[in-house]
């Protein structure tokens, strides 16, 4: 059965109880990427702030990332980077290890993605406790852009990830966010 398009953005979230452990509320935007409105709605609000050249390059953290920022590097005639899990990228990659709530990962890009200087917006999903965002920009940093936001559809403020974003000199947005994790 067709539904209808969302007025607000919040009713195209599916939130999903004790996924994946107990607690957890996950807030899954594959609904509001399946409503073409919403979609649509979503991605010209991020991209608004930056229109009009202010951004050479999108940087996307794998997956969902992937989506957004490939449509927002569209809107923006900006070039796209995807910024992957360790071992997914088949050219020479510069990576950065950082911490998980129980142990340790790496993110890596292409050494050639980015000429020092340009300016990249990095954009996933959704930030919680920024541990993979802030990867990102160190790993943006490292090969010398000018991180000049990160942009989320959601944001768990409890969490803490887009304070510490803030606290590393990163402008942040965020279309909206959910109490609890």
């Amino acid at each position: 059965m067709h539904q209808p398009p969302s007025r607000d953005l919040r009713d195209a979230i599916r939130t999903i109880p004790d996924y994946p452990k107990p607690g957890v509320m996950f807030r899954d935007i594959t609904t509001l990427l399946g409503d073409a409105q919403a979609f649509r709605r979503a991605v010209d609000e991020l991209v608004h702030p930056y229109a009009g050249g202010k951004a050479d390059k999108v940087a996307g953290i794998e997956a969902r990332g992937f989506i957004l920022g490939g449509a927002i590097a569209h809107q923006l005639s900006a070039g796209f980077v995807p910024i992957r899990k360790k071992g997914k990228l088949p050219h020479k990659t510069v990576r950065v290890s950082y911490l998980l709530e129980y142990g340790e990962d790496e993110i890596e890009m292409h050494a050639d993605a980015l000429v020092k200087g340009e300016r990249v917006i990095l954009v996933d999903d959704l930030v919680a406790t920024g541990g993979t965002a802030l990867a990102a920009v160190q790993l943006l940093r490292q090969i010398g852009a000018d991180v000049i936001a990160a942009c989320f559809v959601i944001d768990l403020p409890e969490l803490g990830g887009a304070a510490k974003l803030r606290e590393a000199g990163v402008e942040v947005r965020s279309l909206m966010s959910f109490d609890g994790h």
